[in-house]
């Protein structure tokens, strides 16, 4: 994990690219789960995939094309794919291409479509079609033609050390990482033989999206790792994902299972209009930040998103401090400023959250309960315990050989 060298080198169709997807196959965040029990705004996200996708023209033939099995859907984390909130990823949506160049695997994710009502949110309607379209058609092409005329790519792993001294967490702020990301490719887009108007729409859709690089991040995490699962007797945690019902987490050394629990509700800020009787529970695979040592992880880093995510400054720096109890390493790579640039802490392990009684910390958006809504709010949460009892019960069980977790590091 910590050896990750994480390369942005393409954009492509996700059924170009991504393992296993087929035409008919919707991919979705969090561990699996069947269509009945989906929570509304999950659900009015997977109708818009599918009619984007073309597998239904409207809202009922969605319905009864997810009954009757016509459809079929699979997690992300299935397909070395990961997909914010809903998640949701279709065979012809572009996704971005992260390489792990000290492994050779890599990672896949779906260009993120801004904030409010978007579809990973469960937002619907015309505009949320006609973006997504707009992001098959010129987006996708436009960014894969300017990253292929990059030889060497965009380097991820320099790019989010660069991002955490310059107050992001790279998980719910990363408005110096979406800079810098835009910096680096803005030149190429320039470049390209584009339409005026079409350059024009590139360039204000990512320079408007604060969390442009939030799912480049998710997929250099993924890649990080993708690199450190199925390690035999390994009690590291190498997914963490929900959604919307069901909270899951997958360890190195146990496999292709799923241990799961209730997904919970993010307790955090609302926009006008919204309260927290109007919250989803948490869904989205975008916890693999955390999963790699950022996002939650590294809040002392970014002492202001707490302006978004409710709390004061110094709840940050605590919240960064507590996760150095149930993490196995520190990075090398990223670094917090004001804990005199100590690593993020980085790698949880089943037996040290169940010994601690301590919880991966996770920053988060919220969505409605309400189909067609989208985004309310912004703020926290954590898993189940469940997750993590079932996992260490499960590295245990007759066969195998009970452990005891130590620290190893200087507090």
């Amino acid at each position: 994990v910590l050896d990750a060298q994480q390369v942005l080198v393409d954009v492509r169709p996700a059924g170009e690219v991504v393992p296993g997807l087929e035409r008919d196959m919707v991919l979705h965040a969090g561990p699996p789960i069947d269509w009945d029990r989906l929570t509304p705004s999950v659900r009015a996200a997977a109708v818009g995939a599918m009619m984007h996708e073309g597998l239904a023209d409207d809202d009922a033939g969605a319905e009864r094309a997810a009954l009757r099995g016509d459809v079929r859907f699979e997690p992300c984390h299935h397909h070395q794919t990961v997909g914010p909130m809903a998640g949701m990823t279709t065979y012809s949506m572009p996704v971005l291409i992260v390489e792990n160049r000290a492994t050779g695997n890599r990672a896949y994710s779906i260009l993120n479509e801004g904030l409010g009502r978007v579809l990973r949110y469960g937002g619907t309607g015309p505009d949320v079609l006609e973006r997504l379209d707009w992001m098959r058609r010129v987006l996708g092409p436009a960014l894969g033609q300017a990253l292929r005329g990059m030889p060497d790519g965009i380097d991820l792993r320099a790019l989010i050390a660069q991002a955490l001294h310059m107050g992001d967490e790279c998980h719910n702020r990363n408005r110096a990482a979406s800079a810098l990301l835009i910096k680096a490719i803005a030149p190429r887009i320039a470049a390209l033989p584009l339409d005026a108007a079409d350059r024009q729409r590139i360039l204000e859709f990512a320079a408007g999206n604060e969390h442009f690089f939030l799912n480049v991040g998710m997929a250099a995490c993924k890649a990080a790792m993708d690199a450190a699962h199925g390690v035999p007797n390994s009690t590291l945690v190498t997914v963490m994902a929900r959604n919307g019902t069901d909270f899951g987490i997958r360890v190195s050394g146990l496999g292709d299972q799923w241990f799961t629990g209730p997904s919970q509700t993010p307790r955090g800020l609302y926009f006008a209009g919204h309260n927290a009787d109007d919250a989803s529970p948490d869904m989205g695979d975008s916890a693999i930040t955390e999963t790699a040592g950022i996002g939650g992880f590294a809040m002392a880093a970014a002492p202001a998103i707490v302006q978004f995510v409710g709390g004061v400054p110094q709840d940050a720096i605590i919240h960064s401090r507590r996760m150095y109890e149930i993490t196995i390493g520190e990075s090398e790579a990223y670094t917090l400023p004001i804990l005199n640039f100590r690593g993020t802490p980085t790698g949880v392990d089943i037996r040290l959250v169940v010994q601690t009684g301590i919880l991966p910390q996770i920053n988060t958006g919220i969505a409605s309960k309400r189909a067609g809504v989208g985004q309310i709010g912004a703020g926290l949460v954590n898993p189940p315990i469940d997750c993590f009892v079932k996992a260490v019960s499960a590295m245990t069980a007759p066969g195998s050989v009970p452990k005891t977790a130590t620290k190893t590091t200087s507090r």
